[in-house]
């Protein structure tokens, strides 16, 4: 039996390699996956005759484009009819359940908060990230909504990582962790303490601090933290594994001898390489706001556009928006 078909709209003009890659990823996930239907927005001579040759893709012509290099906040508020913009409308006005760009991630967090809305009582959306821990995927977050934080909002992203975690990810009890510099209390800074006071208060599966090094090793299934500090980790996990690659593709590449040994575990680095790539993850997913938001990479390529749009896709059928605002309302009883 197939599963009720889910709408999700898509940014064709964002990213780097857009629109080519974006296209390709739409045609790539609607073949393999005929429960997903797509709206493509975009310019009108890029996305009609796409849409035209492709069951399942819609069109929703878009006048105007916002570049990377763009304010963000601004381009939202004045390029009304810009792809990001569009598809935002479209999931607020319920033509569309969730929504993917690769393109400015500014201007889809202002767009999303602004045009979709923020779930009511969430103080400030986040933006998690999947990380390929060795024991099983952790959640980071915030990676970069919010560079300034207060300890209550971080109270809020443990709340929503952890619902993530379950609806999505199936982690029956989500642990979580707070980003700090020690495993003690009292270590970090005044905002580190109160943070972790106030965490473990309120929020339910809080572990304690987590340390830089268990961010990948599994023993937490959601590490918090600002949006700051999170975007730094990431980019650092990101260029720490190139580099373990480069260097292990020179050790292969040294000898006749190795280069035997790397034809005999290619298909193994390759795996490994997969479970490292973050287009293996498609894109963050951007919590809080009413609706699946999906923010993938600037450089994603077709895979990474079309397991984007997937997850997008499995987040709107977890209600993971739903089960956060359920979350709150009950809290807000108690």
């Amino acid at each position: 039996m197939m599963a009720e078909l889910v709408t999700i709209a898509v940014d064709v003009m964002g990213g780097d390699n857009a629109p080519q890659a974006v296209l390709d990823g739409i045609e790539r996930v609607l073949a393999e996956n005929p429960d997903i239907q797509v709206i493509a927005c975009g310019l009108p001579e890029v996305v009609e005759p796409f849409a035209a040759a492709h069951e399942r893709c819609k069109a929703q012509a878009a006048s105007e484009v916002i570049a990377m290099d763009e304010h963000p906040a601004n381009a939202v508020r004045r390029k009304k009819d810009s792809s990001i913009v569009v598809g935002c409308r479209l999931v607020k006005e319920g033509a569309a359940q969730g929504f993917f760009s690769a393109g400015s991630t500014g201007a889809c967090l202002s767009a999303a908060t602004l045009v979709v809305g923020r779930i009511k009582g969430i103080k400030r959306p986040a933006l998690g990230q999947i990380l390929p821990a060795y024991e099983r995927p952790t959640l980071l977050l915030d990676v970069g909504a919010n560079a300034d934080c207060k300890p209550d909002y971080l109270v809020q992203f443990g709340l929503m990582g952890s619902v993530f975690m379950r609806q999505l990810m199936g982690v029956a009890a989500p642990r979580v962790g707070l980003l700090n510099i020690g495993e003690e209390e009292e270590k970090g800074s005044e905002f580190a303490v109160e943070c972790h006071r106030q965490m473990k208060a309120a929020l339910p599966g809080f572990s304690g601090n987590a340390e830089g090094r268990d961010v990948l090793t599994g023993h937490f299934d959601v590490v918090v933290t600002d949006g700051f500090t999170g975007n730094v980790v990431l980019k650092t996990v990101e260029g720490a594994s190139k580099t373990l690659f480069r260097y292990i593709k020179d050790v292969f590449m040294a000898s006749p001898k190795t280069k035997v040994g790397a034809l005999l575990v290619k298909a193994d680095l390759a795996e490994v390489k997969t479970k490292l790539s973050p287009d293996t993850y498609g894109g963050a997913p951007l919590l809080g706001v009413k609706g699946a938001v999906l923010v993938g990479h600037g450089s994603s390529g077709a895979l990474a556009v079309a397991n984007g749009i997937a997850k997008a896709a499995e987040t709107v059928r977890a209600d993971v928006a739903g089960v956060i605002a359920a979350t709150l309302a009950e809290e807000a009883v108690q």
